[in-house]
């Protein structure tokens, strides 16, 4: 009974692959439907910048606002991507294509819990930091408050950068 149950325990694992095949999933959607977006967008660019059509509101501010949900998007993809190969490495096996490969690099090869989630939370931090942008183009500067509170968020996404380079420099 002891050896089944370990047998069975041991290989509860492969349930992870649920979680890195759902990944890779939403990492190609994400992937597709973001490229999608940017094709339909230089359409839209050359409609209104080559051949005159019309457009409500500022183009330009929109524009910039399509370009960084791509970046946020495509980041989110990465993230996906990251957990996967990171979960399938951790709890099934290591992936012989990433240690034969000079393109790998370090980022996707995980070595352990700890190793996935500083990689996870540098890119989680650049996600938030492109929506932190993001949201900058829709902010009046018609109070002074509003200034201050944009000096205060710089500040702040200045900090996390730093002290995220602090913590890769002393890992190395």
């Amino acid at each position: 009974m002891k050896l089944f149950l370990e047998k069975l325990l041991w290989n509860s694992r492969y349930m992870t692959l649920l979680a890195v095949w759902s990944c890779v999933v939403g990492m190609a959607l994400l992937f597709v439907s973001s490229a999608v977006d940017m094709g339909v967008l230089l359409v839209e660019y050359v409609n209104v910048e080559f051949l005159g059509h019309e457009y409500d509101g500022d183009f330009h501010t929109a524009v910039v606002s399509h370009v960084i949900t791509a970046v946020d998007d495509f980041l989110l993809a990465i993230v996906l991507l990251i957990f996967a190969l990171g979960v399938y490495e951790l709890h099934i096996d290591k992936i012989d294509f990433a240690r034969d490969s000079e393109t790998a690099g370090k980022l996707l090869q995980i070595e352990s819990l700890d190793d996935l989630k500083d990689r996870l939370g540098k890119v989680i931090l650049m996600i938030l930091i492109v929506a932190f942008f993001k949201n900058v183009l829709h902010v009046k500067f018609d109070d002074p408050l509003n200034i201050l509170y944009m000096g205060g968020g710089i500040f702040l996404v200045s900090l996390a950068l730093y002290f995220g380079h602090k913590a890769g420099e002393s890992e190395h």
